[in-house]
């Protein structure tokens, strides 16, 4: 065994209560065992209560979103592309991680099996209720239902991401702050107040995103693997065989942070890039390859040429749903993910500057992400207009996840294709959601230095702890009860994100200082 070896092994096998505060750990775990047993005892109170809390989050708040947004982008280019952006992360220019297994960690990290799930699909939703007060199921409203979709992924998403990355390396890399703690690279403007109430209430109320979204991405990813399933083999889809997918992604979760980030999260996440990738290739040469192609060409164009447009869009005429229902949803969705994702991305950083960093995640992380929408979108697209596969009305009658296997059961080889993206959904789910494990438990870590880790069993717990959740949100729901979770746990998250903002500021000043 070789020294690396040897030090990570010590590293991992710390005592049981070393370092975790206890404190964060039992609000954390408290409040998500009283969040599902509310909605175990009460169930059709919860629904309730979940649909007015979405209508009055969105309706009343959504515009506090649109502008974190605008803010957020200009913020982070302007960073990137000034003098600080030369800032190295770390003592070293050697990377941490060769460009494929960081962007394929970033990737997979960031987007899990909700991108096969949506990426598909959603294009019916804006079809059929178009952006604009435009006719619905119009030739115009084609236009637009397929590039709303890579706006909502595209570069505003991913610097919700980023901005805590930014913050939290900033923090840990340059300043060498042994912490992976949000509540640290608020320290300033939190000043003293990092490791008293102030800053524990920061930390809290990041267990609390991690946990609202996990149950949303991993309440998507368990619809698709489970309509695949039933495609495949007959098995009604039903509450049962959800639970048991939520179980085997669990488990797989819980395998995947015990063997650590270099054996479980990289492994995992290299090995399901390269699957998406040959999922991608295969849809583009076996499809209509000539239509998906001038369709994404035309996609991408009316994104490039309309991005103010769409990303200042608020409808105050209030002509339908669409932002509350779309926009709002996924800036809240983003935004509650962002520091769970930014603190993943920040460990696996290491040697790489500001500019890479930031470039690196609106760019490769839009790229991967148009590239579903582009191929998978524009395939289903041309199956409706073709009338070979009735995609809107599965999509809109029943599941976006029934759609999804209806069309690629269509493909050459295509029970397959469905093994195939049963599988790429379950890795997905994992490599997202053991990174979601990571984190919470490095968040209620009080210290780690450069290459430790948290400990085993505190990754373990929330791996199986995360699971809970979005069986229950199953139970009494759908897709309203998944979105509000993001949506809810993202509401605290908005005055955080400002003070994320200005300790950036502060930290790149006191840099150029030094």
């Amino acid at each position: 065994m070789n020294e690396k070896d040897t030090q990570t092994k010590h590293i991992e096998q710390s005592p049981v209560g070393e370092n975790v505060d206890w404190l964060l750990f039992g609000f954390g775990a408290f409040l998500l065992l009283l969040v599902v047993a509310t909605i175990v005892i009460f169930p059709d109170w919860s629904a309730i209560t979940i649909d007015k809390l979405y209508q009055n989050i969105t309706s009343r708040l959504g515009v506090l979103y649109v502008l974190i947004a605008i803010t957020l982008l200009i913020f982070l280019l302007s960073v990137a592309i000034s003098k600080h952006g030369n800032v190295v992360l770390g003592n070293t220019n050697k990377l941490a991680y060769s460009h494929f297994s960081w962007a394929a960690m970033l990737f997979c990290a960031g987007i899990g099996a909700s991108l096969i799930y949506w990426g598909a699909t959603e294009w019916t939703f804006y079809y059929v209720n178009p952006p604009f007060g435009l006719e619905p199921e119009s030739q115009e409203a084609i236009t637009w239902a397929i590039s709303y979709g890579i706006f909502h992924w595209g570069p505003i998403g991913w610097a919700f991401y980023c901005l805590p990355a930014l913050a939290l390396a900033c923090t840990y890399h340059v300043k060498k702050v042994p912490s992976l703690r949000l509540s640290a690279a608020c320290e300033p403007v939190l000043k003293n107040q990092t490791n008293k109430w102030p800053g524990r209430l920061v930390d809290l109320v990041f267990i609390v995103g991690v946990i609202g979204t996990a149950a949303t991405g991993l309440g998507f990813g368990t619809s698709l693997v489970a309509s695949a399933t039933t495609e495949l083999t007959g098995i009604r889809d039903g509450i049962g065989l959800q639970s048991l997918i939520i179980f085997l992604a669990t488990a797989l979760i819980a395998l995947s942070v015990y063997r650590g980030l270099d054996r479980g999260i990289k492994l995992l996440s290299n090995i399901n890039a390269c699957l998406a990738l040959v999922l991608i290739v295969f849809v583009l040469l076996a499809g209509p390859t000539k239509f998906i192609l001038e369709m994404g060409l035309v996609s991408v164009g009316n994104v490039i040429q309309n991005f103010p447009t769409m990303l200042f869009w608020t409808d105050p005429l209030e002509r339908g749903e669409f932002v509350e229902s779309w926009t709002i949803f996924y800036w809240a969705w983003w935004l509650a993910m962002g520091p769970f994702i930014g603190m993943f991305v920040c460990k696996i950083s290491e040697g790489r500057t500001i500019r890479a960093l930031i470039f690196g995640m609106l760019g490769w992380g839009s790229f991967g992400c148009a590239l579903f929408f582009v191929v998978l979108g524009n395939y289903a697209l041309s199956l409706e207009l073709e009338g070979t596969y009735p995609v809107i009305k599965q999509a809109t009658d029943i599941s976006p996840s029934s759609a999804i296997a209806g069309i690629i059961a269509l493909l050459p080889l295509g029970k397959f294709w469905l093994i195939f993206i049963a599988l790429i959904g379950l890795i997905f789910m994992a490599t997202t959601y053991d990174s979601a494990s990571y984190t919470i438990a490095a968040g209620a870590t009080r210290s780690l230095q450069g290459h430790q880790h948290p400990a085993r069993w505190h990754r373990v717990f929330w791996a199986v702890a995360l699971g809970a959740l979005p069986t229950c949100l199953l139970f009494v729901g759908g897709l309203r009860e998944l979105q509000t979770a993001s949506l809810v746990a993202s509401l605290p998250l908005l005055g955080i994100y400002i003070v994320l903002g200005i300790s950036v500021v502060r930290m790149l000043r006191e840099f150029s200082k030094s």
